[in-house]
């Protein structure tokens, strides 16, 4: 995952942050909003590492999947939909209702 993914949903990322460190705190990742930066010291201040350490810990958590909260968001949900207008036939618009097809009633 890259980390816009991190800053646009950061919220949905706090139960994957506190499975990774349990440490960490809601209110103090409130604080952080998304910052990578201060997110990255952060971890190094729970874990008692160095900031260096810390960044390739973040790094290695980030290549994890993306929390199903994030995947489940609606604003995620419309961007997949709208990447999907490539493969649809000149005319047709993504957002049609598909109740011929038995996905919407």
């Amino acid at each position: 995952m890259k980390w816009q993914h991190v800053q646009d949903n950061w919220k949905a990322f706090y139960d994957a942050i506190t499975d990774r460190w349990p440490n960490a705190d809601e209110d103090e990742l409130d604080e952080i909003d998304g910052d990578q930066r201060a997110f990255v010291d952060y971890i190094a201040r729970i874990t008692d590492q160095e900031p260096g350490d810390a960044r390739d810990d973040v790094r290695d958590w980030m290549t994890g999947e993306l929390p199903s909260d994030v995947v489940m968001d609606p604003e995620h949900d419309n961007h997949s939909i709208a990447l999907s207008e490539k493969y649809l036939p000149d005319g047709e618009d993504e957002y049609d209702d598909d109740s011929r097809f038995g996905d919407d009633r």
